[in-house]
């Protein structure tokens, strides 16, 4: 087959220098048809093989009968149905081209987001564990938030899935910005909309903000690519020889880093996503002047070992509240404990699991109150009469009720007086 770059030649010397079909051919050492072929051609010559065919052409219409049916059938099942005594390579190409055939494709088309329109939002799960105290370290999840316009990227981490955590940290990164996009995106995170639905709380947090939230069809990750693409980045080029110390470090080091992150020109939009914020703030719509339900509440009766659970962590309450309802409000840094409208408990929130946070004022209250129990029962026992051999005195004897309403029933000064 005749070369490239001696066809280019050929050329080159019969056009260009007008050398005859003749000579160009003992020059080059080649056949003077091997010459008229190669200045009668425009294409640079391309070697082609004879296509040898495929194991795989012989099962082909058993293939594509079980594919009629059954269109995502796995491969080793169909090696399975049809017998196939090969290696699953061929098998496997051969499924790879005419597959689409029968599930069909489904392109993506490119969107275009208008300024203040979508913020994309998701949970990042960074495998470097984070110290939370009581000797533990955990896996806690980072909600991200991803402006479309600007690509403006925020994120946060947070106690736990919950949705009173999730929105909390979602209060958190919406506050920063100072303003909110027309919809928040989310894929089917279960405290946010888990069946298909958006859940009550999710719904009056969007409520109080105006705002809408949107789920991503399920299992359609592309969907919110944004923000998946800003876990990506997280995950290569923030966590990578970093340790922390606790998870307000992790945010701190966070924070500092979004700042150098969000200065970077980003190819898509030929821009900085800081240099494009003011664009898409202005769009948004304002922050409403209530803030809307985040963190986590509970009602419980307070029993007598005056401690209430958030999440695994369990928190002590001042035990005169013992016996009555008490109400528990817990944001990402602390929990607070009310009774009637009184604060019965103030902790810092605890992100370990199934600890124990404890008040020592709550413990020494618990700790007189015991005693001043005890000492009543043993004056009760005190001022119990008892018998002549020790015992106590289950009922009271006869003369001392007589002597409480001052009458006298002795018989015998009654029969005196009549004599």
């Amino acid at each position: 087959m005749l070369k490239v770059e001696d066809w280019a030649e050929i050329r080159r010397l019969h056009r260009a220098e007008g050398v005859p079909i003749k000579e160009i051919a003992r020059r080059l050492g080649v056949a003077r048809n091997t010459v008229r072929a190669a200045l009668n051609s425009d294409r640079p010559p391309k070697y082609e093989r004879v296509p040898r065919g495929s194991v795989a052409d012989g099962f082909e219409p058993q293939i594509r009968a079980l594919l009629s049916e059954w269109p995502r059938m796995p491969a080793p099942v169909i090696a399975e149905r049809i017998g196939w005594p090969y290696s699953m390579t061929p098998l496997k190409k051969r499924l790879a081209r005419i597959r689409p055939e029968y599930v069909g494709i489904d392109p993506v088309d490119r969107v275009a987001y208008e300024p203040g329109e979508v913020a994309q939002c998701d949970l990042w799960f960074p495998e470097t564990k984070v110290k939370v105290g009581a000797g533990q370290e955990r896996v806690l999840p980072v909600l991200v938030m991803t402006l479309g316009f600007s690509r403006f990227m925020t994120a946060t981490m947070i106690p736990s899935r919950q949705a009173g955590d999730i929105l909390s940290g979602m209060w958190s990164l919406i506050g920063g910005i100072g303003r909110v996009t027309k919809t928040l995106v989310w894929d089917r995170e279960s405290a946010i909309g888990g069946t298909g639905k958006v859940t009550a709380p999710a719904a009056a947090f969007a409520g109080t903000l105006a705002t809408r939230i949107k789920l991503a069809p399920p299992r359609d990750p592309e969907y919110k690519g944004m923000v998946e693409r800003a876990n990506q980045y997280l995950e290569t080029s923030f966590l990578p020889g970093r340790g922390f110390a606790s998870p307000a470090d992790f945010n701190q080091q966070l924070s500092e880093w979004l700042v150098r992150a969000n200065a970077r020109t980003v190819r898509s939009i030929q821009g900085r996503p800081v240099d494009l914020l003011p664009t898409d703030y202005l769009a948004m719509i304002p922050l409403p002047p209530v803030d809307p339900p985040v963190g986590l509440s509970s009602r419980v009766r307070l029993g007598r070992d005056y401690y209430v659970r958030v999440d695994t962590v369990d928190y002590s309450v001042d035990p005169h509240a013992i016996g009555r309802f008490v109400d528990v409000s817990a944001s990402p840094h602390e929990v607070t404990v009310l009774c009637d409208g009184q604060v019965v408990a103030l902790h810092q929130r605890s992100w370990a699991k199934q600890a124990v946070v404890t008040d020592p004022v709550h413990a020494a209250t618990a700790g007189r109150m015991r005693q001043a129990l005890a000492l009543d029962r043993e004056r009760r026992q005190a001022s119990t009469r008892r018998h002549s051999d020790g015992h106590a005195v289950a009922l009271r004897a006869l003369p001392d009720y007589d002597a409480l309403f001052g009458v006298d029933f002795d018989p015998v000064s009654t029969k005196a007086s009549n004599e």
